[in-house]
């Protein structure tokens, strides 16, 4: 039986949500706290540039990021739409020389990149839609002759999509773009261990640390399958229109409460009789996030001390690249 000590940790953990999290850029990595978001990249120059921009307090969405279940949501959006403006940064900036960014967008670069942010995110979209959510249901569907009853066809489902999802993840990891990504994923993960860990923040003190961290957001996709399968138990299966918009449905539902398993799986982390709740997101990050170089160790510590000297001191904000 779990020791009424180690539930009042978890309850004083969930409490005190961690304040800072980042993601991985092209040649750079973000980060954001309160109020703030820095990225670093490091250009071709082997300079390193920096793109702040100031989070909107919006007073209805501060409400809703107190909210159980709705607050994950929220989240998953504003966390889009600031990477959405980083990796336009880093997607401009990180291939040209500094003093040629003019010359730069009017070759078209620019536009290239908008286009192709627009691309990924639409297939993307599409991708998350069709792939896990409609496609396993008639993959399913078809093997339903064979494998009877509500919980085979579930665990099949599931099973389907957890495959595509790996699947998927595996052949973008090859491409040599994303690779890197994956690097200053690696990178953004061991300066958030350090800090949390109370080191001071050097490139042997990180990388010392593990590329993995439970608060990760590929931890969150393999959740949302695990918390869809468990959902799917409790709505109806059959006609199969009905199956397909349950599952559209129910896409809300699963990404709030994914988000709460995420934060509950990072509060249990010390706890030894409760660590292994978030084994299962870590090993998915073996394969989101790679070792990377001192190098870009640099960039993910630059971006990590820019960020905690804007907060302290925001008029440094004036001097960076922003909108």
């Amino acid at each position: 039986m779990i020791q009424l000590k180690y539930i009042k940790r978890v309850v004083l953990a969930l409490s005190n949500s961690p304040v800072y999290g980042g993601q991985a850029q092209l040649e750079g990595v973000m980060f954001g706290g309160k109020e703030h978001t820095i990225t670093a990249i490091r250009r071709n120059d082997d300079s390193i540039d920096y793109y702040h921009f100031k989070k909107v307090q919006n007073p209805i969405l501060q409400k809703l990021k107190k909210i159980p279940l709705v607050r994950g949501v929220v989240a998953l959006i504003e966390s889009a739409g600031l990477g959405s403006r980083h990796m336009q940064f880093s997607g401009d900036r990180y291939d040209v020389t500094p003093g040629e960014e003019e010359d730069h967008k009017e070759e078209g670069s620019r536009l290239q990149m908008i286009l192709g942010v627009a691309v990924v995110g639409i297939l993307s979209f599409l991708f998350g839609k069709f792939a896990f959510t409609l496609i396993p249901v008639f993959i399913a569907d078809f093997f339903s002759r064979w494998i009877e009853g509500k919980t085979g066809q579930i665990l099949l489902e599931s099973g389907i999509k957890l495959f595509l999802l790996l699947t998927y993840l595996y052949f973008i990891s090859l491409t040599p773009i994303i690779k890197r990504v994956f690097q200053y994923h690696g990178a953004e993960h061991k300066v958030i261990n350090c800090y949390e860990a109370g080191m001071d923040v050097t490139v042997e003190n990180v990388q010392a640390q593990s590329r993995l961290h439970y608060r990760c957001g590929s931890s969150f996709m393999l959740f949302t399958v695990f918390v869809g399968m468990f959902l799917y138990f409790f709505v109806p299966t059959d006609p199969l229109w009905l199956r397909l918009l349950d599952r559209i449905l129910l896409i809300p539902v699963v990404l709030g409460i994914s988000f709460e398993v995420l934060q509950a799986t990072n509060a249990c982390r010390n706890i030894p009789v409760l660590r292994f709740l978030g084994y299962p997101g870590l090993w998915l990050q073996l394969l989101t996030t790679r070792e990377p170089k001192d190098e870009q160790v640099e960039v993910a510590i630059a971006s990590f001390n820019m960020l905690l000297q804007v907060e302290q001191q925001p008029e440094i904000a004036a001097t960076l690249n922003h909108d």
